[in-house]
């Protein structure tokens, strides 16, 4: 009689995290911040297609790392919650909070039961009529969710990034500041991202009721050159 395979719950959890992470950390990473009118999102993806930042709703944009057919499906899901919500109730109600807590269950319940966990990280964010009441949801792989109102560093290099944009934030910044700061961030000292290199998205409350932009390579390189 062969004897069953034992894994303890809480190998099985590590082992799990552990490949998540590493299929997170394969990819590029990408930084959300906030500026004088609103959240930047600035991600480093070279393809012309694939996108990684997209809009959900009026004021909400979405953000994903990772295996983008599975960050595609959340993002996909994210929008149809909004609509539908849009469409039963009023578009007020269609807010940041219940995406992330929609998002937060759909990997929890994934990473814990499924043999394969979500190789994903993501972000919702959503700006207000005011500054200052910005909100981000940076949901991990297994459902955790971080909320933030200032800024939010997804992928494999997470805190190196973090700490580059840390030591320069501030939430009263111009658009290019915040772009320059952020791209610096994410290229560190020792290389240097193209527009070409990058996918730039902003929610800006100057733009009305659809707040989601995206920015161009002509705009960015603007922002990026010198003076």
């Amino acid at each position: 009689m062969n004897m069953p395979f034992y894994v303890a719950p809480e190998q099985m959890m590590k082992d799990r995290a552990d490949y998540a992470r590493k299929g997170i950390a394969r990819g590029r990473s990408l930084a959300a911040t906030v500026y004088d009118d609103g959240v930047l999102i600035c991600a480093e993806n070279p393809s012309s297609t694939l996108r990684k930042i997209s809009e959900i709703y009026d004021h909400i944009a979405f953000a994903g790392v990772g295996k983008y057919n599975e960050f595609d499906q959340l993002r996909i899901a994210g929008v149809r919650h909004a609509d539908l919500k849009g469409f039963a109730y009023s578009r007020a109600d269609v807010d940041a909070r219940s995406l992330a807590n929609q998002y937060a269950q759909i990997l929890g319940q994934t990473f814990t039961h499924e043999m394969k966990p979500m190789e994903v990280e993501i972000l919702v964010a959503e700006i207000g009529d005011e500054a200052g009441a910005e909100q981000m949801f940076h949901i991990l792989y297994d459902g955790t969710v971080d909320d933030t109102d200032s800024f939010a560093v997804l992928g494999g290099e997470a805190d190196t990034i973090a700490e580059r944009i840390g030591t320069s934030f501030d939430r009263t910044r111009s658009l290019r500041d915040a772009v320059r700061a952020s791209v610096g961030a994410l290229a560190g000292e020792e290389r240097q991202l193209a527009p070409g290199d990058l996918e730039v998205a902003v929610l800006a409350r100057s733009a009305g009721r659809r707040a989601f932009r995206r920015l161009g390579d002509d705009e960015l390189a603007g922002f990026l050159a010198d003076g």
